[in-house]
């Protein structure tokens, strides 16, 4: 865990669209691993400011779990005034193989709009767990393709990525790096 991260308390961004219209999406699938890590620590959501967030105690620390609530595009107005280096951000990842997790610290956004979004709010230099959902077939625009029917091998990859921010906040962003990252 990087230092500044270990002495504020982490904020953990699932990246997703709100609405019924976009939860199964692939675009969505940050929403369904911060519902996970929800579930497991026994959060509850709250509507604060433009997100719905969970907190709860984790490692005797208290984590926050957010779910931006304006459209894709828009997320970093949600996390405006959090500190990069204390955020966590789970996103959907083209250049990944579907239902792949990998960790990566800092970057650009790679065409990701959410991650541009975030990026131009509050830095570049944040934790990212990045679930594969791989490559559109040809003929299909990346829009429709990322805004599709999310396949099982991307909603499989859930509980994966859920445990990669576990390594994150307990071993730090290299050690789960070694472990996600080094995957087949």
């Amino acid at each position: 865990m990087t230092q500044a991260m270990s002495r504020s308390l982490p904020v953990v961004v699932g990246l997703g669209n709100p609405g019924r219209r976009y939860e199964r999406t692939r675009h969505n699938i940050g929403f369904l691993v911060a519902d996970e890590l929800a579930r497991r620590y026994g959060g509850s959501w709250r509507t604060k400011k433009k997100s719905e967030v969970a907190e709860v105690g984790f490692d005797l620390k208290n984590l926050t779990i957010m779910k931006p609530q304006t459209m894709m595009n828009l997320s970093g107005s949600a996390v405006a005034g959090q500190k990069s280096e204390n955020l966590i951000v789970i996103h959907d990842e083209l250049d990944i193989p579907a239902g792949d997790v990998r960790v990566k610290v800092g970057g650009g956004h790679g065409g990701h709009n959410g991650l541009r979004s975030i990026t131009n709010n509050v830095g570049r230099d944040f934790v990212r767990v990045r679930v594969g959902i791989g490559r559109p077939p040809e003929g299909v625009a990346v829009v429709d393709y990322v805004l599709g029917g999310m396949d099982p091998a991307v909603k499989n990859a859930v509980p994966d990525a859920a445990d990669a921010v576990e390594k994150i906040l307990t071993d730090g962003p290299e050690r789960a790096m070694d472990v996600f990252n080094q995957r087949r």
